[in-house]
């Protein structure tokens, strides 16, 4: 990403989650779908430049740190970079109220809320050995 400093604390997702996360949210396969969901519609946004729909579909500390890192209004700051867009989605991994969605040319991590599935982390790549590094992720 053009411009978009690139985050230096790693997004680490834990796997190892009780059961009782589980309990009541659903079953896996519409967890699953609901996060497809929320993938495509910010990827929408990401293809026609909508800043502000990408900006509703973070997460609200990702949005916060995204607008003090960059000392300007989310909207403003993701309309200014080229946000890449991710491509496909080739899988879902979803674990209690987190969630993994691994894309052609990225992998976004996100976060079950309220008002549903958003975007906790985006840009990120694989480190060997090592947790993911994020381009923009929350605090």
């Amino acid at each position: 990403m053009r411009g978009l400093r690139r985050a230096t604390t790693p997004i680490v997702l834990l796997v190892a989650w009780p059961v009782v996360l589980v309990a009541g949210c659903g079953s896996e396969g519409e967890r699953s779908t609901d996060v497809r969901h929320a993938v495509v519609r910010f990827e929408d946004a990401v293809e026609q430049g909508d800043a502000a729909w990408m900006c509703a579909a973070l997460a609200p500390g990702t949005a916060q740190e995204l607008e003090s890192s960059q000392k300007s209004r989310c909207v403003k700051v993701i309309g200014e970079e080229a946000v890449p867009a991710g491509g496909q989605i080739r899988s879902v991994d979803v674990y209690g109220h987190q969630a993994r969605a691994l894309l052609a040319r990225d992998t976004l991590f996100l976060s079950q809320f309220p008002g549903g599935w958003k975007v906790v982390a985006v840009g990120c790549e694989p480190q060997p050995g090592k947790p993911y590094e994020c381009a923009v992720k929350g605090g």
